[in-house]
């Protein structure tokens, strides 16, 4: 019997603009798999590029929503956290992975709290430091070089560094729970943008790299996360995974430009879907 998996996405709601759950949702779901959802936030927007955007906490909610799932006997064969909507939501998540997941499922955490060398408004340096507290709960962590900054409490190096610091930092940030590290956002040579890793159970790593596409595009970390968990859902090595991810993002961009859209709307994942499909054959 080829039992379909099943997974829960605990991100916020961005109404206009790509990202969090409506882009998990259905990537996850065209891979596949049963996707289900618990909102951390409600935003009309997401905060990048907007303004006087809206924002709706539901911390109040996760606890009552979890009670009804264990009377229901829910696990899921994989839990996946992005955006968290306030400092009190570290601890319940954290418990809602240690009584939610079966004997075989895995947590993936994206800590999406940070880009470019600062944090995101809605976040405080408190929330930063508890987010490494949440990788600790991890099977697997997909920071970007700012996110891993704030994770270690280490600077922010910008472009300046090379293949060693990267490793080396893959390996510091293993230190925090988490076995695999996906490292997003990552270029050993001019031109080249994608992603690096490391499975401290194996010792091995990788990284694969394409034609970086200037601009920043919007939801582009909640694209490459979605993927990279359907890769591992699928039955990928984390490698392969990781390179499924860094195709699949970099097509969403792509498709993105050539229609011309603007950016702050999230990256045409819709059209790219097929190719992610194609991918995971």
């Amino acid at each position: 019997m080829n039992i379909q998996k099943r997974v829960m996405a605990i991100h916020d709601i961005s109404c206009v603009g790509r990202c969090s759950l409506t882009v998990a949702l259905p990537i996850i779901s065209a891979a596949g798999f049963d996707c289900g959802v618990l909102p951390t936030a409600v935003l009309s927007t997401h905060t990048g590029g907007f303004t006087g955007f809206t924002y709706r906490d539901l911390t109040e909610d996760i606890k009552p929503i979890a009670a009804h799932w264990n009377s229901l006997g829910l696990r899921f064969d994989a839990l996946y956290s992005g955006f968290l909507g306030s400092f009190e939501q570290l601890a319940l998540v954290a418990d809602l992975f240690d009584h939610l997941k079966s004997q075989n499922s895995f947590v993936l955490v994206d800590p999406v709290m940070a880009d470019n060398g600062r944090l995101y408004s809605v976040y405080s340096e408190e929330m930063a430091k508890g987010m490494a507290g949440l990788c600790a709960h991890a099977d697997i962590i997909v920071p970007n070089l700012t996110e891993a900054a704030f994770l270690l409490d280490e600077p922010y190096v910008g472009d300046n560094y090379d293949r060693a610091y990267i490793e080396a930092l893959l390996k510091r940030l293993t230190l925090l729970g988490a076995k695999q590290v996906v490292l997003s956002g990552v270029s050993y040579e001019p031109g080249m943008l994608g992603a690096a890793g490391y499975d401290s159970v194996t010792g091995e790593t990788g990284y694969f790299a394409l034609k970086r596409i200037d601009g920043y595009f919007h939801g582009t970390g909640d694209v490459f996360g979605s993927s990279l968990l359907s890769g591992l859902l699928s039955g990928r090595k984390l490698t392969k995974a990781m390179e499924i991810a860094v195709r699949y993002t970099h097509r969403c961009i792509v498709l993105t430009e050539a229609a011309e859209q603007e950016k702050r709307y999230g990256v045409c994942f819709e059209k790219a879907i097929p190719y992610l499909i194609e991918l995971l054959a």
